[in-house]
């Protein structure tokens, strides 16, 4: 985000964009484990700070584009009612907010008809873009919770995206348990991420993965590349 920082409208529309990721994906964890019987049903359902804000999170939202939320370790969800259910938790909170980003998105195609998401790609926007202010608030806020939601899905601790794989394993195995170990456990895990997020400097290879994984979601809403 701190990309953005030329683009003042931007920065603070990206801003929101990643607490309100956090809020969604807080509500949709908690919601889906509750809906499912894997917690208790008078365990608070709203967003708590502490409970749900990563300080490395927080750090690669500010210098890679965009962040994550506070890791659930897959000991906390059980498997015994089924890996689906346990699956499904920890899937809630990404496809929320790649839902929400999706109605941003249609939104903002209504809006204005003749845009630029034929051609643009989300490392675009979490830099910080020039458009004028309405267009660029709606953008930044439908591209930052798009980004949240796909980087959340990768399956490497302490993202979500782990805890889904872990939950579709049957019985994992002792390789299993050692990529756990040294993934989750000694946080070799958020170390690529950040690595990910601080180089190369400029463009770092976080934003490379964000434009790939979401590519097909602008050119769907951009529709055919203008030609000439």
């Amino acid at each position: 985000m701190l990309f953005a920082l030329g683009e003042p409208v931007a920065f603070v529309a990206l801003v929101v964009a990643f607490l309100l990721g956090l809020l969604l994906r807080a509500l949709a964890i908690r919601i889906t484990g509750r809906a499912l019987r894997l917690t208790a049903r008078h365990d608070p359902v709203m967003p708590r700070p502490r409970e749900d804000v990563d300080p490395f999170g927080a750090v690669a939202a500010a210098v890679g584009g965009m962040g994550w939320g506070k890791p659930i370790s897959v000991d906390e969800v059980p498997r015994q009612y089924g890996r689906g259910r346990a699956a499904a938790v920890f899937a809630a909170g990404p496809l929320a907010c790649i839902l929400v980003s999706q109605l941003l998105f249609a939104a903002y195609v209504v809006a204005f008809p003749d845009n630029l998401l034929s051609v643009l790609n989300v490392s675009d926007v979490l830099r910080g873009f020039t458009l004028p202010m309405a267009e660029q608030v709606l953008l930044c806020l439908a591209v930052g919770l798009l980004a949240f939601g796909l980087l959340a899905l990768i399956p490497i601790p302490p993202l979500d995206g782990f805890g889904i794989l872990w939950s579709a394993l049957r019985q994992p195995g002792t390789g299993a348990q050692q990529m756990r170990l040294w993934l989750e456990d000694k946080n070799l895990g958020v170390l690529i991420l950040l690595v990910l997020c601080f180089f190369p400097l400029g463009y770092p290879f976080l934003l490379m993965i964000l434009d790939v994984l979401s590519v097909l979601f602008l050119r769907l809403w951009g529709g055919p590349v203008p030609l000439g």
